[in-house]
């Protein structure tokens, strides 16, 4: 036997021996912790502080950050506790609530994880990622849903929010009453936020638009709506439509290393600035006797700006196509009783031609709009422009 093996041989036995003897101790992994509340300052405004009855419990305290530190995303990423914190620990309901701003650098993701008290341990039974990239903190309302309705937890610059009715809402220790929100139609809050060092006048009207109550995690149901366009876009149409998907906000898949990932928030989800403009009035099959108006909607995301088609027929609901990234030809399918393709593009007769493929019907032909009815096969429709020729294919099942 060798020397290194018999080394090894007598260091293990000397190990064992110290241990059984008392002499050496098994090093013990740290107690996980996690803080309560979060050190984002604005100023000298400490914008999330510890809140909630249970907030001075270090029991409760260590018990949510057990469940919190064995929570995984869609994607099996792990929360990174020191960057992460609990901002309400108390009772609601007759029972034990926790919540939590979860940083996730996997895919440098903010969640706000919802536990619920299970005995004298936590247990996650809610998440969801914020949209925007950054930290979740730097908001100042935050949605919160349990059985009672929907509620929301404000920080410390929130001087006073306004419900969907336009009344003040009841906030004890920065979080609100239940909020009668419809389930798949949009509502408006409105927070008033006090002078801080980075609003030296404050703000008086910070619009959020909430999707409704039935938009499930891990969606963030929560958009930036300062002009209030978004509110307008979404009037009369079903929010849980919008988010499934074959819906805009729904339909373009979360890839992590080319992987589809369902679990996960859509790439397609949208941050803010939600427009519309119209396209044409046109006279379309299965969307009424009178002429309708056509709609291109464009909204943020995280992975860039986002299009689609809309009509609203003046009997029966909307009809909208499925998401479209930003590109020089946009194409959306509008699933009406007789299928059509909307492609449109900015036009310029000098230096842009669309071709579409041989024998097909121009349903409408305008100068940077063309519709035609969705093809039975795959077909591609082509831009030509004067540095780049883009194509679209549509069609088939």
């Amino acid at each position: 036997m060798g020397s290194l093996a018999r080394s090894g041989i007598v260091g293990t036995a000397l190990t064992l021996a110290l241990l059984s003897s008392g002499c050496g101790t098994v090093p013990k992994e740290p107690p996980v912790a996690l803080r309560i509340g979060y050190d984002t300052l604005d100023g000298t405004l400490q914008v999330w502080p510890s809140r909630g009855a249970l907030a001075g419990d270090a029991a409760a305290a260590a018990a949510v950050a057990r469940a919190v530190d064995a929570w995984r995303s869609p994607v099996e990423d792990r929360v990174h506790l020191p960057s992460s914190g609990i901002l309400w620990l108390g009772e609601v309901d007759g029972g034990r609530l926790a919540l939590v701003a979860a940083d996730v650098p996997g895919e440098a993701g903010s969640w706000l994880l919802q536990l619920t008290g299970d005995g004298a341990d936590f247990t996650v039974d809610r998440a969801v990622e914020y949209s925007d990239p950054g930290y979740l903190v730097y908001s100042d309302v935050l949605p919160v849903q349990l059985p009672t309705g929907r509620r929301y937890l404000v920080s410390a610059r929130v001087d006073r929010l306004l419900g969907p009715d336009r009344r003040p809402l009841a906030v004890t220790d920065g979080l609100t009453g239940p909020v009668a929100l419809p389930s798949c139609a949009a509502s408006t809050v409105t927070a008033r936020l006090r002078p801080s060092e980075s609003l030296p006048t404050g703000k008086s009207a910070d619009r959020l638009v909430d999707l409704g109550t039935g938009v499930e995690g891990p969606r963030y149901p929560l958009l930036v709506d300062d002009t209030g366009s978004a509110a307008r876009v979404l009037e009369g149409l079903d929010t849980c439509a919008l988010a499934a998907k074959t819906g805009p906000f729904g339909s373009i898949a979360h890839r992590v290393h080319g992987e589809v990932h369902p679990g996960s928030v859509p790439a397609s989800w949208p941050i803010d600035q939600l427009r519309s403009k119209e396209l044409a009035k046109v006279e379309l099959a299965g969307a009424g006797p009178e002429p309708v108006r056509l709609e291109q909607l464009s909204w943020r995301t995280d992975e860039g700006t986002m299009t689609a088609a809309l009509i609203r027929p003046a009997d029966g609901p909307p009809v909208v196509s499925a998401a479209d990234r930003l590109e020089p030809l946009q194409g959306y399918v509008l699933p009406l009783p007789s299928p059509v393709v909307v492609l449109v593009w900015t036009p310029d007769p000098e230096t842009t031609s669309l071709t579409v493929p041989p024998n097909t019907t121009r349903l409408v032909d305008r100068p940077g709009l063309v519709v035609v009815p969705k093809p039975a096969e795959r077909e591609t429709f082509r831009l030509i422009g004067p540095d780049k020729t883009t194509d679209r294919s549509a069609g088939g099942k």
